[in-house]
């Protein structure tokens, strides 16, 4: 697989990354630790060298799971992390990025994970309480420590960036980016362009729904974060299914898969944009990384660009207090 260069500080990494939270976080049920052990690897083996996830996932156990999984190939992958909640008797208890929480947050990580440094770490949620340069400031001196090689930030608006990046180069911005979920492309990415920063992309499959597989009959189970979100809705996923007809008209004509071309849609916007799709399913990650071999031509981008924008989307991605939460 190729790999793209994301930030201007020398980060490089699979055009294609694996989200691993679902592997034990938000869409219940989970796959056995084998099985998901097995994945992680067969990950590696399609090239994929860019490995998400966060010590809220669990919480800890998706990095336990990471730092068993990715011990084999310590020095041929970037694995990814995030701080920022307070976490007391394994619960999070809510926003937390002063500087103690973080290092006491990178102490953790990295016993988890197994490694002596964090390739990337992030400031999961911006915190309110904190000002970004104070948090920037912490992260600069974990950096200068050797316990850290990059910085980034998640779900972070553009005025939060340009106040991160000016104390410490912001390599990774991680935000929601998919053909369905575009509102970054009005403000942040162009800052993200501006300065130089990447632009890791999460949930590029909608959670799941752009693959094709999710219809109005499909029921979630207990504990999945998609019966709280109102673009999951019953009435809202009958409402959608136009942007997947879309989907699998171009996915026809390329012998693809609807799920292949909403990724290699995300590849076209720019070469500094890597999407993280989650995936506990074998197939599934394969059929994902089939992805990076697609190149849509500018005609076709043209044409789904098109089409794709004037689909009204119906259903917002998070509850009113989800978004509240974000920072952006």
């Amino acid at each position: 697989m190729e790999k793209r260069k994301l930030g201007n500080a020398g980060l490089e990494v699979s055009a294609i990354g694996l989200g691993c939270m679902g592997m034990s976080f938000s869409y219940y049920p989970f796959p056995e630790k084998n099985d998901a052990i097995a994945l992680i690897h067969k990950a590696v083996e399609e090239g994929i060298t860019f490995f998400d996830t966060a010590e809220v996932y669990g919480p800890f156990t998706n990095e336990e799971l990471l730092g068993e999984a990715l011990a084999p190939y310590k020095d041929k992958v970037t694995i990814a992390t995030k701080f920022g909640f307070d976490i007391q008797n394994g619960k999070m208890m809510g926003i937390n990025s002063r500087p103690e929480n973080i290092r006491k947050a990178l102490e953790g990580s990295l016993k988890r994970l197994k490694i002596d440094t964090i390739d990337l770490l992030y400031q999961h949620r911006v915190d309110p309480n904190v000002p970004i340069e104070d948090v920037a400031g912490t992260v600069k001196e974990l950096i200068k420590e050797g316990k850290v090689k990059y910085f980034g930030l998640s779900e972070a608006g553009a005025t939060t960036i340009r106040k991160a990046h000016a104390e410490q180069n912001v390599s990774v911005l991680q935000s929601e980016y998919s053909i369905w979920t575009r509102q970054h492309e009005v403000e942040i990415i162009p800052t993200l362009e501006e300065l130089g920063i990447g632009l890791v992309a999460f949930s590029p499959l909608g959670k799941g729904f752009l693959a094709g597989k999710m219809d109005e009959n499909t029921k979630f189970g207990e504990g999945d974060i998609r019966n709280l979100l109102p673009r999951y809705s019953e009435e809202a996923r009958i409402a959608n299914k136009v942007l997947l007809d879309l989907l699998n008209d171009f996915a026809s004509k390329r012998n693809a898969t609807p799920a292949q071309i909403a990724i290699a849609w995300i590849l076209a916007q720019k070469p500094w944009i890597v999407p993280i799709p989650g995936t506990t399913k074998l197939h599934r990650l394969t059929e994902n990384n089939g992805a990076a071999s697609i190149l849509l031509s500018q005609e076709e981008l043209q044409q789904i660009e098109l089409a794709s924008t004037a689909i009204k989307i119906v259903g917002t991605r998070y509850t009113d207090a989800m978004e509240s939460a974000t920072g952006l």
